[in-house]
């Protein structure tokens, strides 16, 4: 892994990248964009981060690579998105969860090149991403304006499924990784959790057969009346095998013992390369107790020590970690929280975002994609 930090100060605005690209092989690259406030509006802010994801599709070492899926991470989403253009490049996200460096906006990428990337390629915008008889389908932004948090999971879930069988897939084989962003998460989160319990065991996804990795977690659609917001990546053409779930029960349980139906991670292995895909992860102990509450910094080293743990298991170390999403209940605590990462993690590219988890004691979560060079014989390449 490779990692570079581009200060861009005429802009005020820094990119952080890391890049996974083998000779001869497909090229993988995440990238976090930040910019400085500048007591400027949105439009003002929008424009210099807008520059700057030309800049870096400048880079020489970019040459050629292709946007997979973007998230935008902003600060009031319901008078933020309809000032934003029409993007058509790949499927994206648009998520009210407030960076907490002080601006409007910032935007997590990544990038492809060497694969077939095809966007806008479905009634949901999905990109597909096509290589070396692999069907990679990323489908980010799905939301709908009416019901409740219980009905609005159902129909988002059930919409899903019918995309997945048009692409000739199924929730319970093909589908990796859910992100469910939901508006007031302390009151609205349970229906989402009941909704999803009753969708996945009628696909035969129950504790005695698997789950999905995902993050639940804070966060407000665009759309006032939209209370979840659901992504997706799903995957084609690949052995049961390849797929390995992660569960780290030194230090974490099972999250059905506590009522929830995801995966702690997932370890998706392919002929050169394996990934790491690691859920929502907070301070939780192996009895699915909360450890360490109304403690920020020792919340913090704990959920480090649980996601080190996951990726130990699945053969990695923090060190091929391409990047970091953190989310944080109290705004208060980014200056202690960004300070602690800085040390311990200073080359991953990272955003902190303001966004409550799940259960009200549990002040800080993250979650990360790692990517480590393997040689799967068995296995097609990426």
């Amino acid at each position: 892994m490779q990692f570079k930090k581009i200060h861009l100060e005429k802009l005020g605005a820094t990119i952080e990248l890391t890049a996974f690209a083998p000779d001869g092989k497909t090229a993988e690259y995440h990238a976090i964009l930040h910019i400085e406030a500048r007591g400027e509006s949105f439009q003002q802010q929008l424009r210099r981060i807008s520059l700057a994801e030309e800049q870096l599709m400048a880079q020489a070492d970019l040459a050629d690579a292709k946007p997979v899926f973007k998230r935008f991470f902003l600060s009031d989403a319901t008078n933020q998105r309809p000032l934003m253009p029409q993007d058509d490049t790949c499927t994206i996200s648009y998520i009210q969860q407030p960076p907490l460096d002080g601006s409007k906006i910032a935007l997590w990428l990544y990038l492809q090149r060497g694969t077939e990337v095809i966007p806008t390629a479905d009634r949901l915008q999905s990109t597909i991403v096509r290589h070396n008889g692999y069907e990679h389908l990323w489908t980010m932004g799905m939301m709908i304006g009416e019901g409740s948090s219980y009905s609005q999971t159902q129909t988002l879930l059930e919409d899903y499924e019918a995309l997945l069988e048009e692409h000739e897939m199924t929730l319970e084989d093909n589908c990796i990784r859910t992100w469910f962003f939901v508006r007031d998460v302390d009151t609205q989160y349970k229906g989402l959790v009941l909704s999803r319990w009753e969708n996945f065991a009628q696909h035969g996804l129950v504790p005695e057969t698997h789950y999905i990795a995902s993050t639940g977690i804070g966060g407000n659609p665009s759309d006032p009346k939209a209370i979840i917001q659901l992504g997706c990546y799903a995957l084609k053409g690949f052995k049961p095998e390849q797929q390995r779930y992660l569960y780290a029960t030194s230090h974490l349980n099972r999250t059905s013992e506590y009522g929830v139906t995801f995966e702690r991670g997932t370890l998706l292995q392919f002929g050169d390369r394996d990934h790491a895909i690691i859920s929502g992860t907070a301070s939780i102990n192996n009895q699915g107790e909360v450890m360490h509450e109304g403690d920020v910094v020792m919340q913090t080293q704990r959920m480090w020590e649980n996601v080190e743990t996951l990726l130990a298991e699945a053969g990695m170390t923090m060190n091929d970690t391409a990047q970091i999403v953190v989310y944080l209940r109290d705004g208060a605590d980014f200056e202690v929280v960004s300070k602690m990462f800085s040390q311990k993690y200073p080359d991953i590219p990272t955003v902190f975002t303001l966004a409550p988890v799940c259960r009200p004691t549990w002040l800080i979560e993250m979650e990360c994609i790692a990517i480590r060079s393997a040689k799967n014989d068995e296995y097609k390449e990426f």
